[in-house]
């Protein structure tokens, strides 16, 4: 693990929680309208600097029952690709899933309402491995899902598509399983990519996705 020093992150590292859980190389929109919000996203662009995506265990993130709120300790950082500001006030952000990182003292919550992270570490990006042959019906699967989401219009992933990449594939079937939020933070914080495919595949042979 490495701790992110300054001038590679911002410290502390705002965060941005969600019940959801962003994985690397991940498509992330938000619809961006609270001034704490509005200002992390002008500070971002300004500084050219990501923030800490990290799923809402349980509680709220604001309001009056901030206080109790629980913050997975590991998160992705999103980085800004664009903004569409259609009205004022409110701001379409697009993002892409990062680097995975693990926060490294408690998050504090901002006089703002900000959530951040004083110290994080950065934790190693997946390797690149080829999936198994035993794996390729769930890689073929993948492909063909993307193919009929194409069809219908959608952009599910954003491009290049790793499909030889047992990591990359992982995490795009991920994201579109139907499984809790607890198990998809489980799956992400996985180190290794061949072992949280391996996990995939038998939830999609168990469900009869794939069939042997």
């Amino acid at each position: 693990m490495n701790t992110a020093a300054a001038g590679t992150l911002p410290v502390p590292l705002p965060l941005f929680p969600l019940r959801t859980v962003l994985f690397p190389g991940a498509q992330l929109g938000l619809q961006v309208f609270e001034a704490r919000y509005l200002d992390l996203v002008s500070q971002c662009l300004r500084e050219q600097t990501p923030f800490g995506v990290v799923a809402l265990r349980q509680g709220a993130e604001a309001g009056p029952g901030s206080v109790r709120a629980a913050l997975a300790t590991v998160g992705t950082l999103a980085h800004i690709e664009n903004v569409d500001a259609e009205q004022v006030g409110l701001l379409h952000v697009h993002c892409r899933g990062g680097q995975r990182f693990r926060v490294l003292d408690p998050a504090t919550r901002l006089d703002s309402g900000l959530w951040v992270a004083p110290q994080v570490g950065l934790l190693a990006e997946d390797p690149v491995r080829v999936p198994a042959p035993t794996m390729l019906q769930t890689v073929q699967a993948l492909a063909e899902t993307i193919r009929k989401l194409q069809d219908q219009g959608s952009e599910p992933f954003s491009q290049p598509y790793r499909l030889d990449d047992a990591g990359w594939v992982a995490n795009r079937w991920c994201e579109l399983l139907p499984i809790s939020m607890s198990a998809k933070q489980k799956l992400m914080e996985l180190e290794d990519p061949v072992i949280r495919l391996s996990l995939v595949d038998g939830y999609l042979r168990d469900k009869k996705v794939i069939i042997s």
